[in-house]
């Protein structure tokens, strides 16, 4: 392991990137980063698969093209990606420019992203050209021309609107060195690594953690998720949450291993990616369908993320050989990691979170849920959006209106939550066996 909990003494300095360049150092020419082989169905570009050093090389040449826009130190800049490569490569290139990530849920539209960013002082939102049918970039030009402390918008991808800054090629072979290394005052280990959002009534809420903080929880993960040294590590969860960093971005660095991400479940895609790994991180509610396609058997330890409490308890015994790490998270508050005990049964204690009033968790996602009424209010006074119990994704919401084709548009163009818009479409039924390949619920399952 790069790091191991008797460095973290009060004189200790690591961050994020003297872990990822630790790793490099070891092993320049092991793979790194590999990305969801289906990535092409989701997103633009063939799938990549970066070494260390041209990791290393992709980090620097994103970090120059930041400070060669102008942007200081300490400068708040967002992050709406997939689960891709880029993710990875972009979050780490903004903290080796000196700047903060903040990062924005992959759902999210243009009225929650102007509520989260209105007070944070964004000078630059790094996005991709595509997700599936929906044009990231044209998200983030509304949201720019929302705030007025955001100047640049970036992306990955082909056909990029005019005034977008391209950034496909710092994976190009040219090396970019930045003319001059940022420097803080006092421990930079203390200093903020990330920002991420919590929900509560009102306004999203930014909630600031350092790489201290980053390190510590993973440590944890890397000690009870049994993973090892040099581990190869396949992460359904993206980096868009205080979860997707903790479970798979900093025990990945920890470990030095090899990062392969994956977008939204497909059974081929996934058996695939599977093959081989020391470790799988994926929401909870996955680990029934998965084992009975026998997705999961083998030796390989499996980290399951919890977001509702509901769907922990109700959770079917683990027979797995591997062992299992069961993740509850409550938002972005805190995660709580418990063994499964022989029995294969969730353990419960005296901590267990709460859930919040007012709040429904849907996939990963966390809505108020006089927000959403009073959104499909103001289009449609008739309609009606209730959240139900869905045994993916904790609950769902599901919309009724005269025009619900009408309602949906109407939301979408003000720039409403994907899931929320969903909910005024009617949905085919899925069974079990069948919601394996819903890559809808899916995607929400693992943003």
């Amino acid at each position: 392991m790069i790091l191991d909990s008797k460095a973290l003494l009060d004189g200790d300095m690591t961050t994020l990137d003297d872990l990822f360049r630790r790793a490099g150092v070891r092993h320049p020419a092991a793979l790194a980063l590999i990305d969801p082989p289906n990535r092409e169905s989701f997103t633009g570009g063939a799938p990549r698969r970066l070494s260390f050093s041209a990791a290393d090389r992709a980090i620097s040449a994103l970090a120059a093209r930041l400070r060669g826009l102008g942007l200081a130190t300490d400068t708040p800049v967002a992050i709406q990606l997939p689960n891709t490569v880029e993710s990875i490569v972009t979050l780490l290139g903004i903290l080796r420019a000196g700047m903060v990530p903040v990062l924005l849920p992959l759902l999210w539209r243009r009225q929650e992203i102007v509520a989260a960013l209105d007070r944070v002082g964004v000078k630059a939102i790094v996005t991709c050209a595509r997700v599936g049918a929906t044009a990231q970039t044209e998200i983030a030009m509304a949201v720019a021309a929302d705030l007025f402390p955001v100047r640049f918008v970036c992306g990955f991808g082909d056909g990029l609107p005019d005034g977008v800054v391209p950034l496909d090629d710092v994976f190009g072979p040219a090396r970019h060195e930045l003319a001059q290394m940022p420097r803080r005052i006092g421990n930079p280990a203390t200093h903020a690594a990330v920002v991420t959002f919590d929900i509560a009534p009102g306004r999203p809420v930014a909630v600031i953690r350092s790489h201290r903080e980053l390190i510590d929880t993973a440590l944890a993960i890397v000690r009870d998720g049994a993973m090892a040294s040099d581990a190869r590590l396949l992460s359904t969860i993206a980096v868009g949450s205080h979860a997707g960093l903790s479970l798979a971005l900093v025990p990945w660095l920890l470990t030095g291993g090899t990062l392969s991400l994956h977008h939204s479940f497909e059974p081929a895609t996934f058996a695939q990616q599977a093959h081989g790994q020391h470790a799988i991180v994926l929401p909870g509610p996955m680990l029934a369908p998965l084992s009975d396609a026998r997705c999961l058997d083998g030796d390989t330890a499996v980290v399951a993320l919890w977001r509702s409490p509901e769907q922990y308890v109700a959770a079917t015994a683990w027979t797995g050989r591997a062992p299992l790490l069961d993740v509850e998270t409550a938002g972005e508050a805190m995660l709580t990691a418990r063994r499964r005990g022989a029995d294969g049964l969730p353990v419960r204690s005296g901590d267990d979170l709460v859930r919040q009033g007012g709040i429904v968790r849907s996939g990963g996602y966390s809505f108020v849920q006089a927000d959403v009424d009073a959104a499909v209010a103001a289009v449609d006074p008739q309609a009606v959006i209730v959240a139900l119990p869905d045994a993916l994704l904790g609950l769902r919401h599901a919309g009724h209106a005269a025009d619900s084709a009408a309602v949906r548009a109407e939301l979408e163009a003000r720039g409403v939550n994907a899931l929320v818009t969903a909910a005024f479409t009617q949905p085919k039924p899925v069974n079990r066996a069948q919601s394996t390949v819903a890559v809808d619920g899916l995607l929400r399952a693992a943003g």
